[in-house]
C-alpha cells in the first residue's frame, strides 16, 4: 500500500477510522473524510502522529457538489485516487409505522446515494488513470434477515450489496475492482445502543459462534486484502465479517 492514494469516507470514527489508521501504517497517503470536522481532524492527526501521511476533508457524501469538490481537492494535491472506501453511514432507529420521512431519506442518501456519487466521481478518474479499487462497507443486515426497527438502514445496506455487484460489472472493463465487506456487530459508536441492552446483547452473543462482538480491527484485514494485488481476480463479491453470526 506504500504511496497509494486512499480515500475513506466517514473515517472520523469507528470502522472507517480503523481502516484509515491501518492504511496509514502501511504507507498509504490517506484522505480522511467526515462530515464532522473535529473527528476528521483528530483521525488524520492520529495517523500523522503514528508516522503516516494524511489529510482530512469535511464533506457530505450525499451532496454531489460536495463530493466533486472533495475529489478536485484530492486530485489537485495527489493527482489520483487509487483506492476508494465507501464507509460513510448512518443508522436511525424507529419502526416503519413511526419513522420520519427525513430519517428515511437521510439514511438512503448517505448510505447508498453517497456510495453512488463517490463511485461515479472517483470511478471516472480511475477509468482515465487505468484502474483502481473500490470497497463498499455494507452490513450483514443487507445480506440476510434484517434488524428490528432499522428498515431504512437495512434497505440501504441491501441496496449497497446490489450496487456493488452492478458497479463491478460495469467497471471491470476499466480495470476497476469493486467488492463489499459486510460487518456484523462491531463495537463502535454506532452500535452503542446494543451494548446498553443486556437482553439484546445476550441474544446476539448466543448466535455468534466466536462468542464475542467484533472490533473495528477485525474488519481492516479483509479490506486491506481486497485493496491489494493479492485479490486481483476478485470483484463483485460481498464478504461477511461477523464471527459466524447466524441470521434468522
Amino acid at each position: 500500500m506504500k504511496d497509494k492514494i486512499v480515500l475513506i469516507t466517514g473515517s472520523g470514527r469507528g470502522i472507517g477510522k480503523a481502516i484509515a489508521l491501518r492504511f496509514g501504517q502501511l504507507g498509504a497517503k490517506v484522505i480522511v473524510n467526515d462530515i464532522n470536522p473535529d473527528t476528521a481532524e483528530a483521525a488524520s492527526t492520529e495517523i500523522k502522529k503514528a508516522g503516516g501521511e494524511a489529510i482530512n476533508i469535511v464533506a457530505d457524501v450525499s451532496n454531489k457538489l460536495a463530493v466533486q469538490t472533495m475529489h478536485y481537492e484530492i486530485i489537485e494535491k495527489f493527482g489520483r485516487v487509487d483506492v476508494l472506501i465507501n464507509n460513510a453511514g448512518v443508522e436511525p432507529t424507529g419502526s416503519i409505522l413511526t419513522m420520519d420521512e427525513w430519517a428515511w431519506d437521510r439514511t438512503l442518501n448517505v448510505n447508498l446515494k453517497g456510495a453512488f456519487l463517490c463511485s461515479q466521481t472517483v470511478g471516472r478518474a480511475m477509468k482515465e488513470q487505468g484502474g483502481g479499487v473500490i470497497v463498499n462497507i455494507s452490513s450483514i443486515a443487507g445480506r440476510a434477515a434484517g434488524l428490528r426497527d432499522r428498515a431504512a438502514y437495512v434497505a440501504s445496506k441491501t441496496g449497497l450489496v446490489g450496487f456493488t455487484r452492478e458497479c463491478a460489472r460495469e467497471f471491470a472493463a476499466y480495470n476497476i475492482r469493486v467488492n463489499a465487506v459486510c460487518p456484523g456487530v462491531i463495537i463502535t459508536e454506532m452500535t452503542s445502543h446494543l451494548r446498553q441492552n443486556e437482553t439484546q446483547m445476550k441474544k446476539w452473543m448466543e448466535d455468534i459462534p466466536q462468542a464475542r462482538l467484533g472490533e473495528p480491527d477485525d474488519v481492516t484485514g479483509l479490506v486491506i486484502f481486497l485493496c491489494s494485488d493479492e485479490s486481483k481476480y476478485i470483484t463483485g463479491q460481498a464478504f461477511n465479517v461477523d464471527g459466524g453470526k447466524v441470521m434468522s
